[in-house]
């Protein structure tokens, strides 16, 4: 609003407001009454202000376009001239274009958060080893730029140089600055907080993630509310249909029952110009982009006012289990030796051979030995069995043959002793995944691994089913560290072992149980089932382009309490909505019965539509800044 009141057109507009009102004002008292001066004066005021919406009307006219609210302003204008009431005229144009300046104003606040850090990214950058700056857009994969202390980091690159703090709140919604180093991944739209770093840039400046999102965010008006979309079919019908009435307003009283032709044709404009539905029509897009922003700046990436819509009806949750109600990263719970074998030996053999191995379990076992200081054994002749574990020759043991894996891999070359079956199958049943060492032809130990939940988890099912939805878990690991991992967390409804398609026929089911079903994946191997749900959500988005593409609604910074909170931002937008159109409709509905009663007032009329308008835009603007 501040920026509107710098405009000089925006102030003119209100000058011209304050200006006709006089005229009226000035008019009811019989001062200056249907003198060349008051018309001229209308006339100026009306073609100055309200020139747009006279071409708009005219043009509309020319089609025979009856659904156009210019058209109907058109004729409100034309019909008071013909009655002699100029400064009625006059008020009727300033109005409308004041209410149509608080729609754009109303669109345009909701999208400024997002704007303003669109135009805050830098626009050139400063390559190393050159003395000056070439366009952003110009900048290829691989380039080397600098970055000074509270400059804006322009492309997704990786750092090379220096370490810093990096404000990622624009992305991912977090508060707190993130400390970077070499090898680290920073992103567009963030900001260099303390130290001067040097980065390679990873995409081109139109592939960054800040970039795909701007895209999508702004590209979200095109993914209507279907509430939005009714209300627009709604109004090409409603429009029509009210020339109609207002004719037969000023038809039947005139010719029928032999009234006043004046007064009848003042209400039939009454009624023209209290059906225009401006504040009908705007009260879900400002709503939608309110929302949208609020979300965004919780780190949310929603692709349209439908799936905010949607996020409101929502009736169960189905998720995934690793990387969403989990980390995703494996730590090692438990270690035991057997046949008087040390911890040194037994992670000691175990971490030489996951030294050759990339696998998420092997990483944890290599960590835990490096977190106890145990130097991982030499090895050769390492080889690998996908899906079961390796094995190698350890010469620190003395040439032994060395296997880690899973039991039944183990179980192939040597026999396992019962007591170390039971401890397995113990250690199976609470979750974790069991991993065997074994050299020779004795087993030296066993390592339990757990995927650690996050810490947001408990406190996210908490609020589901405060909320009354229920919270389902689909995943592909084995039943048993489903079912552990869902009663840690509460959720009563869980399922193991599933495939790809597996998880999409659940999706269906659940649809047809439940009627609104969301997925929350990984957005890769969860794609057909965020595909199938109601909405799709990935987490932990950032810097992943499939999870941005697929999913309707991206949480940048895999938080996943930002779940029950769209669902609350969703419930909200639609009692907005519905509050607005209530309100729009009531007012409209009161005018137009004491139009068709021949106690209709003009100004009343238009100084009631743009009062709604306002209200309406105010009301939706909230959800900006709306929490729980």
């Amino acid at each position: 609003m501040k920026d509107a009141l710098r405009d000089n057109k925006f102030r003119w507009l209100l000058v011209s407001v304050i200006i006709s009102i006089s005229l009226e004002t000035v008019s009811l008292l019989g001062i200056l009454e249907s003198s060349v001066l008051l018309i001229g004066i209308c006339l100026l005021i009306i073609i100055s202000v309200g020139r747009h919406v006279i071409i708009k009307g005219f043009q509309a006219l020319y089609k025979i376009n009856f659904s156009s609210i210019n058209l109907l302003m058109l004729l409100a204008v034309i019909g008071a001239f013909y009655l002699g009431e100029y400064s009625e005229a006059t008020v009727v144009i300033v109005l409308y274009t004041l209410g149509e300046r608080l729609e754009e104003l109303g669109l345009s606040e909701s999208k400024s958060a997002l704007q303003g850090l669109v135009n805050s990214v830098p626009k050139s950058v400063s390559l190393k080893g050159t003395n000056s700056t070439v366009s952003v857009e110009s900048v290829s994969i691989g380039s080397i730029i600098i970055i000074k202390p509270f400059e804006m980091i322009p492309i997704d690159s990786e750092v090379l140089f220096g370490q810093t703090t990096v404000d990622e709140a624009s992305i991912t919604g977090e508060p707190m600055a993130k400390f970077k180093q070499t090898g680290d991944i920073v992103y567009a739209g963030t900001l260099n907080q303390e130290g001067y770093i040097e980065i390679k840039t990873i995409k081109r400046f139109v592939d960054s993630t800040f970039s795909k999102i701007a895209q999508l965010t702004f590209q979200a008006a095109s993914n209507k509310s279907e509430t939005q979309k009714f209300i627009q079919k709604f109004s090409r019908i409603y429009t029509p249909s009210v020339v109609v009435l207002s004719l037969l307003l000023f038809l039947i009283p005139t010719f029928f029952f032999g009234e006043s032709s004046s007064h009848w044709l003042k209400q039939a404009i009454t009624l023209l110009v209290i059906s225009c539905p401006c504040a009908l029509v705007i009260s879900t897009p400002v709503a939608i982009y309110a929302a949208i922003g609020n979300a965004s700046k919780k780190g949310a990436m929603i692709k349209g006012g439908k799936f905010i819509e949607v996020m409101g009806q929502i009736k169960a949750v189905a998720m995934d289990k690793t990387r969403t109600i989990t980390t995703g990263k494996p730590i090692v719970a438990d270690i035991r030796m057997f046949n008087n074998n040390s911890l040194e030996q037994l992670l000691g053999c175990s971490a030489g051979i996951e030294v050759f191995s990339e696998h998420p379990l092997a990483v944890a076992i290599l960590n835990e030995a490096i977190k106890r200081k145990v130097e991982p054994h030499k090895i050769n002749d390492f080889k690998s069995i996908v899906g079961k574990g390796a094995s190698g020759i350890c010469t620190t043991c003395g040439q032994s043959r060395v296997m880690v894996g899973k039991l039944n891999y183990i179980q192939e070359h040597i026999i396992i002793p019962p007591q170390v079956l039971d401890y397995a199958q113990s250690l199976s049943r609470s979750g974790k995944t069991i991993v065997l060492v074994s050299r020779g032809s004795e087993i030296i130990g066993l390592i339990g691994l757990t995927d650690t939940l996050k810490e947001e988890s408990e406190k996210t099912i908490n609020e589901l089913k405060e909320l009354e939805v229920i919270p389902i878990m689909l995943s592909g690991d084995n039943e048993r560290a489903v079912q552990w991992t869902s009663k840690q967390v509460g959720v009563e409804e869980a399922y193991g072992g599933l495939l790809p398609e597996d998880k999409t026929t659940k999706i269906i089911q659940l649809l047809n149980k439940h009627g609104k079903v969301a997925m929350v994946g990984d957005g890769v191997n969860d794609t057909p089932a965020l595909a199938q749900s109601s909405v799709g959500i990935a987490m932990g988005a950032m810097g992943s382009d499939i999870a941005i593409e697929t999913a309707d609604i991206a949480l940048m910074n895999d938080n996943l309490l930002l779940l029950p909170k769209m669902i609350r931002l969703g419930r909200k937008t639609i009692k907005v909505i519905k509050r607005n159109t209530i309100l729009a409709v009531s007012v409209k509905a009161l005018f137009i019965v004491l139009a068709f009663m021949g106690f209709g007032n003009l100004v009343l009329a238009i100084a009631a539509d743009v009062g709604v308008t306002l209200l309406v835009i105010l009301l939706s603007m909230r959800l900006a800044n709306f929490e729980k």
